[in-house]
């Protein structure tokens, strides 16, 4: 599903709803919530967000303080990155089998 799809399904009764549910585990009538429905919430929760609010009050916006010369901590990563929009192909990701490569970890 992409993401018109999913935003032209969703409204924000539903997003409250969803919202809810992933907060406590179940839905409105007591149903408790399968992990692919708390995934698929959650998801739909992020992309609503992302497009209908504000970045300051979306869903693990944290707050960057400015350092004394006036600069915004952590502003380098303030750039549109791939992994922003999951719903677009990614050709050099490390998801694409293709192109992964082994991590080897260094005993210490």
């Amino acid at each position: 599903m992409d993401k018109q799809t999913i935003l032209d399904a969703l409204t924000p009764e539903i997003i409250d709803k969803f919202r809810s549910a992933i907060e406590i585990g179940r839905w409105a009538d007591g149903r408790k919530l399968t992990d692919e429905q708390r995934e698929t919430c959650i998801q739909s929760l992020l992309i609503w967000e992302h497009e209908y609010v504000p970045v300051e009050e979306r869903t693990g916006y944290i707050h960057k303080p400015i350092k004394e010369d006036g600069t915004v901590v952590g502003s380098e990563c303030d750039v549109e990155h791939e992994h922003h929009y999951p719903n677009t192909a990614k050709p050099n990701s490390i998801l694409n089998p293709e192109v992964v490569q082994t991590v080897k970890f260094m005993n210490n």
